[in-house]
């Protein structure tokens, strides 16, 4: 990666994580733990790799992103936002009564959300059916889908798994935001899910594993899962909750977190 487009990546993700935060901070509660560790991932996937356009969010031919873990819509609603699917005024009106931007995504509320989600597991199901018609109506799109770690629990994650290796969707890539906590604790008290890379590798995957937050990373671990023609890709990502938020990183209580405006502008202050 050039260091001018890295340069320009790191921005966007610093300009995206107040938003974000700001955007949380107005209502004065929010999914501020899983927002701030999957800032990096969104901000690459949008901003360098998806061929999404906001002035046609439905149009048939587009790559495609599945946020399972559906409570880290404000991040996701922030790219949107910033990239112009909607006004970045909107942000304001985050989970209020007759929004379009609800605590989890909506694909009937949003522009730029391609599937509902919150339940968590069902995800997967939804990312593997869009691969598989994407196929079916010859569309060379890729399908993007990110699950989280405590979500990785749920039964229906590895049929998933076990569904994608089956149809060999190539064109599914897949990151897990691996950031250690739950909402009941450290994951590796409240549930073991390691080792992932091995768990994935035994379902048929190719698997990587990488700094979440490092886009130098990202770029490889995505060219590399785009250029795969015969498996689903999962790319385990390594992140710290709450990155970035002064208040909420590392913080095991950041998972749903009440702080107010002045918090969360200060929180942006110090990120400059």
């Amino acid at each position: 990666m050039e260091k001018d487009e890295l340069k320009k990546l790191e921005e966007i993700a610093n300009r995206v994580r107040k938003m974000t935060i700001e955007q949380i901070g107005f209502l004065g509660v929010g999914h501020i733990g899983g927002s701030m560790s999957v800032i990096e991932v969104l901000t690459i996937l949008y901003y360098k790799y998806m061929d999404v356009t906001p002035e046609n969010p439905k149009k048939k031919n587009r790559d495609k992103l599945v946020l399972s873990k559906g409570h880290a819509g404000p991040a996701l609603y922030s790219v949107l936002a910033d990239k112009g699917f909607f006004p970045t005024e909107m942000l304001h009106t985050l989970n209020k009564g007759g929004t379009n931007l609800p605590s989890h995504c909506d694909m009937n509320r949003t522009p730029g959300i391609d599937m509902t989600t919150g339940s968590l597991g069902q995800g997967i199901s939804a990312a593997i059916g869009l691969a598989l018609a994407n196929r079916i109506d010859n569309i060379d799109k890729n399908t993007y889908l990110i699950i989280g770690d405590g979500e990785s629990n749920e039964g229906q994650v590895w049929e998933g798994a076990m569904a994608a290796a089956h149809y060999k969707l190539n064109k599914l890539i897949a990151f897990t935001d691996n950031n250690a906590m739950g909402i009941d604790g450290y994951m590796f008290d409240t549930m073991n899910i390691e080792d992932l890379t091995s768990k994935w590798l035994s379902f048929g995957w190719y698997v990587q594993r990488i700094n979440g937050h490092d886009f130098e990373q990202l770029e490889r671990a995505i060219d590399r899962a785009k250029n795969e023609t015969c498996r689903p890709s999962m790319i385990v990502l390594d992140t710290i909750k709450g990155k970035g938020a002064f208040f909420a990183e590392g913080d095991l209580g950041s998972h749903n977190m009440n702080f107010d405006y002045e918090t969360a502008l200060e929180a942006c202050r110090q990120l400059g």
